[in-house]
């Protein structure tokens, strides 16, 4: 049996005071989220572990997601936030670096309110740095944010990247371009994943339907291949608008029916595996 990971969820403590998004008129996610609350969810689909997402653009968020990995196995690793336009980003990296299971950092083009700051020269000498390391890098990008992203990735073509949340296309209205067009001109780099996570909370929440994701998902597996995309819930977010076990059903019933027990292994753990360098938590020597 290979690696089950779900690839994208979150933790957070409201009282940190890092989340300025999460809000009292929200009530599905104002509260506390903890290793304790998601672990019903993995045992009942048997993944192994999840990788732990920041969801604040702090450091001191980033530490606190790695003390919550010191105590809990099913964090297989951490994704955290560091500031390329501060000029000791480098230092702080390397902090974090320190951790066994700090695994990357996430760049949150979503909230710029100009994502063309990315194209500065600094940004992209910075990130080619990150490039050379093969350091893996989430991108949060929105559908209108993804020609900036793909100019981005054009000045750093090694970079060893993952697009979260399938670049967030319109899911509501259902449009497909231009998201289809820039997205699949991002899959053209080789060294380049995408996530099939967050796909409900694009939707009309709680009154989406299967067919709402189904050409998006799609669009994206042949564009990528069974061999560069991850599920991921989005947990707890995801709870605006279904439940853990809903996203992963939808996402099964969307996929290929062409796709076997090869292609799954893929998408539900070993490309994660592969992507954020993990080791196999059960010692079982499998390879990717």
């Amino acid at each position: 049996m290979f690696m089950r990971v779900d690839a994208h969820q979150h933790y957070w403590l409201i009282e940190r005071g890092d989340y300025g998004w999460i809000k009292p008129d929200i009530p599905e996610v104002y509260r506390n989220f903890l290793p304790s609350d998601l672990r019903p969810n993995l045992d009942l689909h048997r993944f192994d572990g999840s990788i732990t997402v920041q969801a604040a653009p702090t450091m001191e968020e980033t530490d606190y997601l790695l003390s919550l990995a010191d105590h809990d196995s099913s964090i297989l690793g951490v994704v955290g936030w560091i500031d390329l336009f501060d000029p000791e980003h480098r230092q702080h990296y390397e902090r974090f670096r320190k951790h066994p299971k700090f695994i990357g950092f996430r760049i949150m083009i979503q909230d710029m309110p100009d994502a063309q700051v990315i194209l500065e020269p600094s940004y992209i000498e910075a990130l080619s740095g990150y490039a050379k390391e093969e350091v893996p890098i989430d991108f949060l990008v929105l559908s209108h944010q993804l020609e900036p992203l793909l100019k981005l990735i054009q000045h750093v073509p090694s970079i060893r990247g993952v697009v979260d949340h399938l670049g967030k296309p319109p899911i509501r209205s259902g449009r497909i371009e231009p998201w289809e067009s820039l997205l699949k001109q991002i899959a053209g780099f080789p060294s380049i994943y995408c996530k099939l996570s967050g796909m409900v909370t694009e939707a009309e929440h709680r009154r989406w339907s299967q067919e709402d994701f189904n050409k998006y998902v799609h669009k994206v597996t042949a564009m990528f291949g069974p061999e560069r995309v991850m599920f991921g819930s989005d947990w707890p977010v995801c709870l605006l608008s279904a439940e853990y076990g809903q996203v992963v059903d939808v996402l099964a019933e969307a996929l290929p029916k062409s796709w076997g027990e090869a292609e799954y292994a893929r998408l539900f753990g070993l490309n994660a595996k592969a992507f954020y360098k993990l080791k196999d938590v059960r010692g079982d020597g499998l390879e990717e």
